[in-house]
């Protein structure tokens, strides 16, 4: 069994998601960020930088954190949505760290300034509206012929995923990126990605663009 602590946030969601896609039993506990409960002694002896996400695998007697680092455990835990070997591996792990280093960061700090600080700081919005539209324009590069990030779905696409469902906060739309907006759609019809969307709760239905 898996504990799995976690918020709605996109980096949440990539573990919820990714817990469902490798069918592993977990337990929820929900640590509500908006109330500082990532800052509680309870779960600073579980991870003292208080962030989300962390998971405990009792099976493995491992307590971690970092939704990059946990994917890939959880990859090489079950030998699924990583190749093993090869030149397809290492573009794996690429696109990872793609998300990891720039996607999430990037977007993170549009959703700060875009939508939760409007009008505050004109500087940092233009900096990140138009840092925003770079990365979205590689990404839908980056998709342009493939069904998936690398060859096959992986924990490439389920790292990226929930950051493009935050797509109205970045005032983005879709269909200006049409290998994205199929990408996205064909992900969130997933049984599994639907699930882990509501997780630790349900707050409302997997975005769609408007039109879809």
């Amino acid at each position: 069994m898996i504990d799995f602590y976690t918020w709605i946030t996109p980096n949440g969601l990539k573990i919820s998601i990714a817990l469902e896609e490798f069918g592993l039993p977990y337990k929820t506990h929900a640590i509500d960020i908006t109330r500082g409960q990532q800052f509680s002694a309870e779960y600073a002896a579980i991870n003292p930088g208080g962030k989300i996400p962390a998971i405990v695998d009792h099976e493995a007697g491992l307590t971690l954190t970092e939704s990059g680092a946990i994917l890939l455990y959880l990859a090489e835990k079950t030998g699924r949505f990583l190749p093993r070997e090869g030149a397809a591996r290492h573009h794996t792990i690429e696109w990872l760290m793609w998300q990891m280093g720039g996607f999430g960061p990037t977007l993170g700090h549009a959703h700060y300034f875009l939508t939760y600080n409007q009008g505050r700081a004109p500087f940092a919005e233009e900096l990140f509206r138009k840092d925003t539209v770079r990365l979205y324009q590689t990404l839908d590069g980056r998709l342009e012929g493939r069904e998936y990030l690398v060859d096959d779905y992986s924990v490439a696409d389920m790292a990226v995923w929930p950051w493009v469902s935050r797509f109205q906060r970045h005032g983005i739309d879709l269909g200006d990126f049409p290998n994205v907006c199929r990408w996205y759609l064909q992900l969130a019809a997933r049984p599994q990605v639907k699930r882990g969307y509501e997780v630790p709760h349900f707050t409302g239905p997997v975005p769609l663009p408007p039109g879809v």
